[in-house]
């Protein structure tokens, strides 16, 4: 960040973004009703190595567009996940809401996404102390960027709780084995601010796994690696956000009483031969 801040100092870079357009809301579009996709755009990650080298990502987050997604996650740390700050400013103007994911240890990083484009910034609970975090968080709100703040323990979802955060993600990988805990998200969520959405991140490739973590009361999933493996990732997107829709509720069908059965008919008697009135 130092050599970033003596090429531009932090002012000139905050007068830069605030005079960008404000971006759209991340979080509103993760709270349409059912379970909402944040697709990833990444060539490479330290779990997998290279993924995708040849990726490109504007071409690949408009293929999550047409499939539906709700936003897109773009990586824009270089040496682990080939990503670039470029990327996330060409992403941006696609017009989806776009996350910057990187490890944001300094708030210079923050102004950056917000002059690129970016809705929201991710922020790792284990990678932060309480105060930077914080610190973090609240930088966030004043350059207008919502923030994604991931956890993956009971102690790091304590720290939620401590900064009002209301966009969380529960990362089910251990980032110190690159395991995956299927029931990581599961055992976390009632735990989760009141309030806050609550995003499942990592294990989650098929429809399947997207309807196990909506069961535990996921809002929202983060899927990367599936699909930039997908020959097809708009079909591949459509196929979760499908699977995430919520089930339209059938209206109860009103039976009307039948009729009753029709009465005896009375026929009256024909009038006598002495009857006065004839």
């Amino acid at each position: 960040m130092e050599l970033a801040r003596a090429a531009r100092p932090e002012a000139q870079l905050r007068a830069a973004a605030l005079a960008q357009p404000a971006p759209p809301s991340l979080r509103a579009a993760l709270a349409a009703p059912g379970v909402s996709v944040l697709a990833e755009v990444k060539r490479a990650s330290p779990s997998k190595g290279p993924i995708a080298p040849d990726l490109d990502a504007v071409a690949q987050a408009a293929a999550y567009q047409r499939g539906g997604a709700a936003g897109v996650s773009v990586l824009t740390e270089p040496s682990r996940f080939a990503g670039h700050l470029d990327d996330l400013t060409a992403v941006a103007q696609l017009g989806l809401p776009s996350l910057r994911k990187d490890f944001i240890v300094d708030g210079y990083q923050i102004w950056e996404a917000r002059e690129a484009g970016a809705a929201a910034v991710l922020l790792i609970v284990a990678a932060l102390d309480t105060d930077t975090l914080a610190r973090l968080h609240a930088e966030a709100r004043t350059a207008g960027l919502e923030v994604l703040v991931e956890v993956h323990d009971a102690d790091e979802v304590a720290a939620t709780h401590a900064i009002g955060a209301d966009l969380v993600g529960v990362n089910a990988r251990d980032l110190r084995t690159f395991e995956v805990d299927p029931a990581a998200f599961a055992r976390l969520r009632a735990a989760l601010p009141t309030g806050a959405l609550a995003v499942a991140e990592s294990g989650i490739s098929t429809p399947q796994d997207l309807r196990a973590v909506a069961a535990a009361g996921a809002d929202a999933v983060l899927v990367g690696e599936s699909l930039v493996r997908a020959a097809d990732p708009a079909a591949a997107v459509q196929a979760l956000v499908a699977a995430g829709s919520p089930v339209p509720a059938v209206a109860p069908i009103s039976v009307s009483p039948p009729p009753p059965p029709p009465g005896p008919t009375s026929t009256a008697a024909p009038a006598s031969p002495t009857d006065p009135t004839r």
